[in-house]
Formats: C-alpha cells, sequence, structure tokens
C-alpha cells in the first residue's frame, strides 16, 4: 500500500492485522475469531471513510455482506 501512495491512509492497518494470517496466507481462527477480524477491518473502513469525508454508511455494510456470503 505504501508503494501505491496509501501509506497514510492505512497507518496501523498492518500492526492491527498481524498474527492473525498463518504464513501460508489461511485466516488463524485459533488466534481470532472471524467475526472479531470482521468487525476489526468494519471500523478501519469507517474510520477512513470519515478521514476521507466519505460515506460512512458504505463501511457499515461491509460486516452485513461479509456475514451474508460466508454465512456467518
Amino acid at each position: 500500500m505504501e508503494g501505491l501512495g496509501w501509506g497514510g491512509h492505512f497507518a496501523g492497518v498492518a500492526a492491527r492485522l498481524d498474527g492473525v494470517f498463518g504464513a501460508d496466507g489461511t485466516f488463524a481462527h485459533d488466534r481470532l475469531r472471524f467475526v472479531d477480524f470482521v468487525d476489526d477491518v468494519e471500523e478501519l473502513l469507517e474510520e477512513l471513510a470519515r478521514r476521507e469525508g466519505g460515506d460512512e454508511e458504505a463501511a457499515d455494510g461491509f460486516e452485513g455482506l461479509v456475514r451474508r456470503h460466508y454465512g456467518g
């Protein structure tokens, strides 16, 4: 993201997601519940929307979309 010039927008994302995925790229369910991960990502999107003056309500739909798609 830094290479794309988006580093300022996503400050702290890597730190907040550290350890969430295993070395093979799969989600580490033993470290964090998937619903908690989705909630964290939604909060990050809302925070980004607020900073950029975007539609926070659009970010609100992320969690519901993921839950419907993955049956959670």
